[in-house]
């Protein structure tokens, strides 16, 4: 335990002093890509540096039992595990108890009043369905949460839907997991998908439309939810010691604006600052702003507008429109990344603008 501890030390440092930059786990992806391009490169990095399976139980060696009560500790009390759904430890009812005493874990029925394992991505959901007889996508940590026994039951097998408040079952028959935790879930089923991208598909656990991506490989629920919920301490401490025991990240968490640059949809925060090329600058002589923009864009240059052609394309290189003006109303395209290319003759720049 000493060991493992003292090296977990080591790793966490290592990562963390990259914080506010481009951490150095992901020193080798192009972060000039978007859409689908960025979503291979995370996908294979995430798969490559998985280089540990975990037994979901056994009595020889660590098991997901023994990670989850690590990576799932409660902060202000770490003789504590935080219970994903959960959301009141103060009244007489223990099924919607948002933290319990880490000791209290369910290996044989009854289970009233201890907590047990939630597959955020549900097994049965999975095709095939995730097994965890042996180590594998199953017993994924990133995909394991604590969780009060009957809650966990309640969620059963359910999709997510849309909902507010506390979790529960909305009235479409949809499991909402509560404002606390649809970020959480959002961005460990964001992780499922590009882990196990044929066998996890993110439209499989959610409700509702999934056209803000190109595609259409993401539910535009859970896009609302990483925008709606920020990453917390809880899921960066989580996401460090999950680094430590499996060798990878989930890249949502570092990151959640990582999902806008895939699948477009409403931005969420970017701790990072600028992927790739700078947003917004072009030459010394030309300017475009506000970026990110909600209505109107501008660009200011020296040229005269008739000499000044403005094309703007997805990022899929599809080309949406050109225009002579200095002035874009941009209130028609959904909320995504866009491709800017400002043509001033002799010179062409391109930027990177976000809509909101």
């Amino acid at each position: 335990m000493i060991n493992k501890c003292f090296f977990g030390i080591i790793y966490f440092f290592t990562y963390c002093i990259s914080i506010g930059q481009t951490p150095i786990y992901y020193q080798n992806i192009n972060f000039s890509l978007t859409g689908d391009s960025l979503k291979e490169e995370l996908s294979n990095l995430i798969i490559t540096t998985h280089t540990s399976l975990i037994e979901y139980t056994s009595s020889n060696s660590i098991d997901t039992w023994d990670v989850i009560k690590q990576s799932d500790l409660y902060l202000m009390d770490t003789t504590k595990v935080l219970l994903v759904y959960g959301y009141d430890d103060n009244d007489q009812a223990f099924e919607n108890d948002r933290t319990r005493d880490k000791s209290l874990s369910c290996h044989s029925s009854p289970c009233d009043g201890l907590w047990n394992r939630e597959h955020v991505f549900p097994r049965s959901l999975a095709n095939p369905s995730l097994t965890t007889n042996n180590p594998g996508p199953g017993t994924d940590i990133h995909n394991l949460r604590a969780c009060d026994y009957v809650s966990n039951s309640w969620r059963g097998n359910l999709k997510y839907g849309f909902g507010s408040g506390n979790s529960g079952v909305n009235a479409d028959g949809f499991w909402y997991p509560g404002d606390e935790w649809r970020g959480d879930v959002a961005r460990i089923i964001m992780y499922m998908y590009l882990r196990y991208p044929a066998q996890c598909k993110a439209v499989a656990v959610g409700d509702g439309l999934a056209n803000y991506s190109n595609f259409g490989d993401m539910p535009n629920i859970f896009l609302e939810w990483n925008h709606q919920d920020s990453v917390d301490q809880y899921e960066i401490s989580r996401n460090n010691q999950i680094y430590i025991n499996q060798g990878n990240r989930n890249p949502f968490i570092d990151n959640p604006y990582l999902a806008t640059v895939i699948w477009n949809g409403p931005v969420a925060e970017n701790p990072w600052g600028p992927l790739g090329e700078e947003d917004g600058i072009t030459d010394k002589k030309t300017l475009v702003y506000p970026n990110p923009v909600n209505d109107i864009l501008f660009i200011k240059s020296e040229k005269k507008i008739n000499e000044v052609l403005v094309e703007i394309y997805d990022v899929f290189s599809n080309h949406l429109t050109s225009i002579n003006s200095f002035e874009i109303n941009m209130e028609k395209y959904k909320p995504g990344i866009y491709i800017l290319k400002v043509n001033l003759g002799k010179t062409i720049n391109v930027i990177k603008i976000i809509k909101e």
